[in-house]
């Protein structure tokens, strides 16, 4: 118990002397707190984009693509194995008995971002970014549970009219109700916005499928083909039936496995640029918790020296120093997960996703997983900031602290 209240001697005498040094504690305190705020803004840009795009799909849904596809993009398909799909077991038909199956086309557009419009408001003048544009039918929509025209109406078969994604209309210009898109040689006359429980689909235009084929002219062609399962058991038998077909050879996964496949590229990729960044501006952070650290040991030297005199080890002069350095470093991470989740959190942003060449928009999202990796990072620069100057001051020469100035 001896050893135990020296060490809470010791660290009270530490923390209460932080405000004689205000200045250098509060620098270490933002230094740390920067690290910690640059580090979560990058993870909860990769968890927002995790959770738009995991949470796109249902395991009842399958995606056909050309055996060896990565994504929708460099696949295709034609329209004959659409149609022999449409025979495949274990896909759903509707009340009327007709195969709940989708073919349909995936292609890059461009659109402009809100935050590039020039100050004329030309768009003509305006940086580009890659949007989807998804050709799809009736039954397209079908087979997508949840949908929600929530401006507008759908588009009408055999005309250019699209829809646009709720997520799309929010980060883009011109594509709202009423708004005439130029897309290739064509006006396209922007109907309806769609809602579909924040997936990715809402970064997404759609469009009657013919007409896109006749845009872009890939007349009986597809990327992709979805089927609606008549349960997750179903996925086997109809992969089994793509496979073994050698008319098909298409490669069979359920709609929410392939879109967290998507989904774990990116966000790897955004992790993969905030840690080495974070990491790169702790150094500067332990710097400064270095600094304060020595400088509050040298000016409590003979405050140590008068306790290791009346029998407090050097323990406890270890132990209470490298506290107040942790202390110091949890204040600094609590500082910058407090502004990243009020400048950061439910942010909306828009980044292009590596598989499909295209702008996903999606929502910050500063889980409580993600807060606590940025107060692991602020109390980790506060350990290594804190064990060499508590070193200092567990081996103080009493005589040294006593004939200095």
């Amino acid at each position: 118990m001896r050893v135990f209240n020296e060490i809470a001697v010791v660290t009270t005498i530490c923390i209460k002397s932080i405000p004689q040094r205000f200045w250098a504690s509060l620098s270490t305190v933002v230094a740390v707190g920067l690290v910690v705020t640059v580090l979560l803004a990058f993870l909860a840009m990769a968890a927002g984009f995790q959770q738009t795009l995991r949470g796109t799909g249902t395991k009842d849904m399958a995606i056909l693509m050309r055996a060896g596809s990565q994504a929708e993009l460099n696949s295709g398909v034609t329209r004959d194995q659409a149609r022999l799909i449409e025979e495949a077991p274990g896909v759903m038909k509707d009340a009327d008995g007709k195969p709940l199956v989708s073919p349909e086309l995936y292609v890059i557009v461009d659109g402009v971002k809100k935050t590039a419009v020039p100050a004329d408001g030309n768009l003509k003048k305006a940086p580009r970014s890659n949007l989807t544009l998804r050709g799809l039918g009736p039954v397209g929509i079908a087979v997508r549970p949840g949908l929600k025209i929530v401006e507008g109406r759908a588009f009408n078969p055999g005309t250019n009219e699209l829809m646009v994604g709720r997520a799309l209309q929010k980060d883009f210009a011109g594509l709202n109700v009423g708004d005439t898109v130029k897309l290739g040689n064509s006006d396209w006359l922007v109907v309806g916005a769609f809602e579909l429980g924040g997936s990715v689909f809402e970064s997404e235009l759609w469009a009657d499928t013919p007409e896109v084929q006749d845009l872009f002219h890939r007349q009986n062609v597809f990327q992709s083909i979805r089927a609606r399962l008549t349960g997750p058991d179903a996925l086997k038998a109809l992969s089994d039936y793509a496979t073994n077909d050698p008319q098909l050879k298409l490669d069979v996964t359920t709609e929410a496995e392939y879109y967290a496949q998507q989904a774990s590229r990116t966000s790897d990729l955004i992790q993969k640029l905030g840690w080495p960044l974070a990491i790169a501006m702790a150094f500067g952070a332990l710097a400064g918790a270095l600094n304060t650290m020595y400088s509050s040991v040298a000016a409590r030297a003979q405050e140590i020296a008068t306790l290791r005199c009346i029998g407090f080890s050097g323990t406890s002069s270890f132990i209470g120093t490298l506290l107040e350095s942790l202390v110091l470093a949890l204040v600094g991470g609590i500082v910058g997960t407090l502004i990243t989740w009020v400048a950061v959190d439910g942010l909306t942003g828009s980044t292009l996703a590596g598989s499909t060449f295209s702008q996903v928009v999606f929502t910050f999202h500063l889980t409580p997983a993600v807060a606590l990796q940025g107060i692991i990072m602020a109390l980790i620069v506060g350990l290594v900031g804190g064990v060499f100057p508590a070193w200092r001051a567990a081996r103080v020469p009493i005589a040294e602290a006593y004939g200095s100035p």
